[in-house]
C-alpha cells in the first residue's frame, strides 16, 4: 500500500463512465487478456487492454458500464495501443469490474 499521496496528485486523475461497445480477444498480450472499445460520450471512444478473461465473457461486456481513468499517457500492450485504464477490485486471482449501480450518461466524472 502506498501511504499518504499528495490530495492534488489524486485529483489530477480523470476518472469516467464509460460503456463497452465492443470487446474482443487481445491474442498479441503476454496474459490472458480482452480489447476493450469503450464509448465515453464527449470524450469519444477509447481503448483498454483489460486482465479480466477469468470472470468475463466477451458477451457479458457488451453494453456495460465501467469506470476508467481516461488521463494516463496511452501504454502499448502487445500490438494494441491503451489509452485509457479500466478499473476493478481484486478478489483473489479474478478482477471485478467497478460499475455504477444504475445507468449514467457516458463520460459521466467519478468524484
Amino acid at each position: 500500500m502506498i501511504k499518504d499521496i499528495n490530495f492534488e496528485h489524486f485529483s489530477k486523475a480523470d476518472l469516467r463512465v464509460g460503456t463497452i461497445i465492443k470487446a474482443t480477444i487481445n491474442k498479441e498480450a503476454n496474459k490472458p487478456s480482452y480489447i476493450l472499445n469503450i464509448d465515453f460520450g464527449p470524450i469519444g471512444v477509447l481503448k483498454s487492454s483489460a486482465q479480466i478473461t477469468e470472470k468475463y465473457q466477451l458477451n457479458d461486456l457488451l453494453d456495460k458500464q465501467i469506470i476508467a481513468v481516461v488521463n494516463l499517457p496511452e501504454k502499448q500492450i502487445g500490438k494494441s495501443l491503451s489509452s485509457c485504464l479500466v478499473l476493478g477490485a481484486l478478489n483473489k486471482s479474478e478482477v471485478d469490474l467497478l460499475i455504477p449501480n444504475k445507468q449514467v450518461l457516458n463520460g459521466s466524472v467519478i468524484e
